[in-house]
C-alpha cells in the first residue's frame, strides 16, 4: 500500500499502474482527463503507468453545459 494525493485528498491503495487506480476509484471511460504531478497522461499510458508514492494526481471531468 502507498499514500497518494486525488484531487487534494489523500489516499492509500494497493494499484501500482494508472489503469489499476481508475478502476479502483471507479473512474468512467470517457470524459475524463488525469494529471499526475502536473502532467496529464494520455489514456493510452494508463496501462503502463507506474505510480509512486506521494504522487499528485488531478482528475478534470468534462462537463457540458451553456
Amino acid at each position: 500500500m502507498m499514500k497518494i494525493r486525488v484531487n487534494n485528498k489523500e489516499i492509500e491503495t494497493g494499484a501500482s499502474y494508472l489503469l489499476q487506480l481508475s478502476q479502483q476509484l471507479e473512474l468512467p471511460q470517457t470524459g475524463i482527463a488525469v494529471a499526475i504531478n502536473n502532467r496529464i497522461v494520455p489514456r493510452a499510458e494508463w496501462e503502463h503507468f507506474v505510480l509512486n508514492e506521494n504522487d499528485e494526481l488531478i482528475i478534470i471531468k468534462a462537463v457540458c453545459g451553456g
